[in-house]
């Protein structure tokens, strides 16, 4: 979207409806830095706030996520940078959990209550992107922007609808309950309010193993078996994460390039195909996740002694991902994906398939050359991409007196 093509804001969204918002959002912050965890609440581990990276980015995917990609409504540099903080406080409160404290008897509610009166701690993580478009001309911020940052381009197999693509701003919430993830949406949009505003969001759920190993998508396959090591820091370093002798910006040392895909599946077409069919469409056994030249799901297919693609045909889908040579090893990215479920279409039709995220170093060495090369491949018959965008996920909150974009906008 275009500056021209920005909505207007609405009545009651300018800035001092933000400034309000920003005002709410310190008074909810008292009680959560040395909260307790709320008895009866689930220790799931989640990734910590603080770091020199979003470590919520890279790690596994949780039960549940909103995606939400957001334009930016403040009007100058000085509320981008309070928008900013903001943000900061109610992500650092949402996950660290507490009460939130009152706003005064003649006030709304400090919180929406659906989670009762408080909050548990280590429930949610939150990661925060900019897109391309924050840094045109409104906040002076264009000689600052991440080299490799564009907007999204549409590739040859694609379906894209403007109103599911792009944004100033990525957010994702990553949880195990959808009252949580919805909560905490409600608290950011309601203390950013003036400031903010949603242009498109998508809801995602993963399912547990079944029976082991790596979750499935909707077509049944499972979705990320070879990804990098997301707990090897060498690996990170090599594949995810921004480092200083990239050519990027000083500021954004520490952070990485996110790709989100909206990718429809047309389930009922797959549901038609040959198990046979579909295995060799993706090159894997369907039941085991194993390569079909294979007997467990993270066995390496050898390619080399498959010359003609007999086994595992050429066009198969992690042969064209992957091709495992050692000029397509720097290739590699990091796939944090969902699956989705809005229902059915206007015509009847089942409306659900996968909502794509990954993070890599470099948008063209890595996620670009890859989807170049899967262009025409035979899954494309059965999907379609229709929405999504290019962000950069900012560097981590190192501490508690330290904000998101601070070195950005500092």
């Amino acid at each position: 979207m275009s500056t021209a093509e920005r909505p207007e804001r609405r009545e009651g969204l300018g800035r001092r409806g933000f400034l309000r918002g920003a005002a709410l959002a310190g008074a909810g912050l008292a009680t959560s830095a040395a909260a307790p965890e709320a008895p009866g609440t689930s220790s799931a581990p989640v990734a910590p706030f603080h770091g020199v990276h979003q470590a919520s980015a890279i790690e596994a995917p949780r039960r549940t996520c909103v995606f939400a990609s957001l334009d930016v409504t403040a009007e100058n540099r000085a509320e981008l940078t309070e928008l900013l903080r903001t943000l900061t406080g109610r992500a650092r409160f949402l996950t660290s959990g507490g009460t939130p404290s009152p706003v005064g008897i003649t006030g709304p509610p400090a919180d929406s209550g659906i989670l009762g009166d408080r909050l548990p701690s280590g429930q949610l993580a939150v990661t925060v992107g900019v897109g391309a478009s924050l840094f045109d001309d409104r906040f002076g911020l264009s000689a600052l922007r991440p080299r490799r940052l564009t907007a999204m381009p549409a590739f040859p197999d694609d379906d894209l609808d403007s109103a599911w693509c792009h944004g100033d701003l990525s957010l994702q919430l990553h949880t195990d309950e959808p009252d949580t993830a919805l909560h905490a949406l409600r608290d950011i949009a309601r203390h950013t309010r003036g400031g903010l505003q949603v242009r498109w969001r998508l809801d995602g759920f993963t399912s547990p193993p079944r029976p082991s190993g790596t979750p499935r998508n909707l077509m049944g396959f499972k979705d990320g078996t070879a990804n990098p090591d997301a707990t090897s820091p060498r690996e990170m370093d090599q594949f995810v994460w921004v480092g200083r002798d990239m050519g990027e910006p000083d500021w954004a040392v520490g952070g990485s390039y996110q790709v989100v895909r909206l990718i429809r599946m047309l389930v009922e077409f797959w549901d038609r195909v040959s198990l046979s069919e579909q295995e060799r469409i993706f090159g894997r056994a369907r039941f085991s996740g194993a390569p079909l030249d294979g007997d467990h799901e993270h066995d390496t297919p050898r390619y080399a002694d498959d010359p003609k693609g007999d086994v595992i045909p050429l066009d198969a889908h992690i042969r064209l991902a992957n091709p495992r040579t050692p000029g397509t090893a720097g290739q590699r990215l990091l796939r944090r994906a969902y699956n989705y479920d809005r229902g059915t279409d206007r015509s009847g039709n089942l409306d659900m398939g996968l909502l794509f995220c990954c993070y890599q170093q470099d948008l063209k060495r890595q996620f670009e050359t890859v989807q170049h090369r899967l262009a025409g491949e035979p899954l494309t018959d059965y999907i379609s991409p229709f929405g999504g965008g290019y962000f950069f996920v900012l560097p981590g909150v190192r501490d508690a007196s330290d904000w998101y974009g601070r070195a950005l906008l500092a």
